[in-house]
């Protein structure tokens, strides 16, 4: 049976988040990888008598897209801040899909940032639909609610209040927004498209 490891992940001192809060956010990720794996080894064991065990099996698979949700954005979070900022270059494939589609990348930024301030726990995406050749914004409730199917992630902007409240209080929810922008590796979402595409 496939388990999964907890993947490291190299990021410098950030504008607005601090090293501490990077720390514990990890230590989160790193609980949403190890629940995963649990669930599977309980799953596989419980499918063994999978009749009398129904309800449970039902139950942890509910939970099973929460865990794996959970990990797997975490895990395009964490990326996109490793190795420093590094701003879109003007030629780049996905700053030119981003302006085709939405007009601009000031539009499509302003979109983003308004998905970002929805109430509540969860994360704003962009994702690639191959195919439809299109991008798409998307709020996902929790780790899996509103994840758009046979989509791949080119941003995952986590906005769980633990994301940000040790630095920003829970007014601060704008500004860490934008100071996710100011420390984000765009060479790494350029990266997740041009996978995407192919």
């Amino acid at each position: 049976m496939n388990t999964f490891t907890a993947k490291t992940f190299t990021i410098p001192e950030l504008t607005g988040i601090s090293k501490k809060n990077i720390e514990e956010h990890i230590k989160l990720y790193e609980g949403y990888v190890k629940f995963t794996n649990h669930i599977l080894v309980r799953i596989d064991e419980l499918a063994k008598d999978a009749e009398k065990n129904a309800y449970e099996l039902g139950e942890l698979q509910r939970r099973f897209g929460f865990e794996w949700g959970g990990m797997k954005n975490h895990e395009c979070y964490f990326s996109l801040l490793e190795g420093g900022p590094n701003e879109l270059s003007a030629d780049s494939a996905l700053r030119a899909k981003i302006t085709e589609q939405f007009g601009s990348f000031d539009a499509w930024f302003a979109r983003f940032k308004a998905i970002a301030l929805t109430r509540g726990i969860g994360w704003t995406m962009l994702c690639y639909d191959k195919a439809t050749d299109t991008l798409e914004n998307a709020w996902v409730d929790e780790q899996h609610l509103g994840q758009l199917a046979n989509t791949d992630q080119i941003i995952a902007l986590d906005m769980w209040e633990h994301a940000y409240v040790g630095d920003y209080w829970s007014s601060g929810k704008k500004q860490y927004i934008e100071d996710f922008f100011k420390n984000i590796n765009w060479s790494v979402a350029e990266k997740n498209f041009t996978e995407a595409t192919k």
